[in-house]
């Protein structure tokens, strides 16, 4: 069968949005959004983004605050200022739970360009709605989320007796487990859920998205070199990694509050995090962007073979202006400036600097600023465990002039 031309992308189009609208979501799906379905907290075309933070926070909060002001009241205002649980629950569930709307409208506009802007054929396009199908599947299972809910409480047993003796009056009286409140057992087994279920959710839905490009890096894709998004054509690709600075802004605040406590209480200082800092960076850049690797080798091979092929036909050219305009150009000086041939040398020179140009890696530094801001911002109620906010402001205002 012949392969349809340039043309028939329309017609491509058409087909593809006619078939049926194939389910493109890697969220709306699986045993927790169907329970979210089922309790209204999610409608079929609406997140309900507010109702499901707020039921989260009465849920995974407000219970630690009516134990605490029932068993122990004088330890109410001891929680109320526990930035680990706040910068839990009140940050990072809510950052999370917002997180998995920004991922759905990345995923589905990527999907969605894939199909309208001739980058595949029509038996690509049959290839991402087969890839994206799977993925569906995989999505809706059952399996993955009890693995996550298994690892969590699984972490939370292993970490239970490091955390258990902890100085929070308002989960013990005393040491050791035996003295846990009802607030302290609430948060171990339901506080804690909630935060790393939602992380491992998200890690989860990460891995599909990873496997989704893994799968498209290797599908026959109409790359040109020469395109103006300088990475040619999958300059879009670019946009994924803001689908993941919410995981990342969640995971840096809950890791950046175990930090601002080991300052504040224990005497440690800011350099002693800077390995750490250094590794969490490293991690949050490879969650974000770790995943276009996978285009990295074809895309550089591309602009490789761009060189030789645009820089033999920029030879031919060149040298047939040279000789034209420079070595026999004697009685013809007053025909250059009208000449095609300028116009045709300038065009192609314009060309083959956007080969030069290229970049192998399809990344948008907007996202790249996304992800430092995602990890810088939680951060910053660490620098003030150590260094008063004026001193921060007048460093950064010396640093502006």
């Amino acid at each position: 069968m012949a392969q349809p031309d340039s043309m028939d992308f329309p017609r491509i189009r058409a087909a593809a949005n006619a078939a049926g609208a194939i389910d493109i979501s890697l969220i709306r799906g699986g045993p927790f959004y169907r329970a979210q379905q089922l309790t209204r907290l999610i409608d079929a075309n609406r997140w309900n983004l507010g109702r499901r933070i707020i039921f989260a926070i009465a849920v995974g909060w407000l219970p630690l605050v009516l134990m605490t002001l029932f068993f122990h009241p004088s330890a109410l205002r001891n929680l109320l200022t526990d930035y680990r649980v706040n910068a839990r629950l009140l940050v990072a569930v809510p950052v999370l739970l917002a997180g998995q709307v920004v991922m759905e409208s990345r995923f589905r506009t990527i999907v969605q360009h894939l199909r309208d802007c001739g980058i595949l054929d029509a038996n690509g396009i049959t290839r991402l709605d087969s890839i994206i199908a799977s993925l569906s599947r995989w999505r809706d299972s059952i399996w993955p989320e009890l693995c996550i809910v298994a690892l969590v409480y699984l972490n939370v047993w292993l970490v239970f007796t490091a955390h258990v003796n902890e100085a929070r009056p308002w989960a013990l009286v005393g040491e050791g487990a035996g003295n846990l409140l009802p607030a302290g057992w609430y948060y171990a087994i339901v506080s804690q859920l909630i935060y790393q279920f939602l992380v491992g959710l998200s890690l989860w839905k990460w891995l599909l998205w990873s496997y989704f490009l893994f799968r498209l890096s290797g599908m026959d894709l109409r790359l040109v070199v020469t395109h103006p998004d300088e990475h040619a054509g999958t300059g879009f690709l670019g946009l994924s990694p803001m689908g993941n600075a919410p995981l990342a802004f969640a995971v840096t605040a809950a890791i950046g509050s175990n930090w601002r406590h080991q300052i504040l209480d224990r005497g440690l200082h800011l350099v002693n995090f800077k390995i750490d800092a250094i590794v969490l960076l490293m991690l949050v850049l490879l969650v974000g962007v770790g995943p276009l690797v996978f285009f990295v080798p074809r895309l550089a091979k591309l602009r490789r073979k761009g060189i030789l092929e645009y820089g033999t036909l920029g030879q031919l050219h060149s040298t047939d202006f040279h000789e034209k305009w420079i070595l026999h150009r004697a009685g013809h000086e007053s025909e250059f400036l009208t000449a095609p041939e300028i116009s045709a040398l300038t065009d192609y020179a314009s060309s083959y600097e956007k080969i030069e140009q290229m970049q192998p890696f399809p990344v948008d530094k907007g996202a790249l600023l996304a992800l430092a801001l995602a990890v810088a911002i939680p951060l910053f109620p660490v620098v003030l465990a150590e260094i008063p906010l004026g001193v921060v402001l007048k460093a950064l205002l010396d640093a502006a002039k």
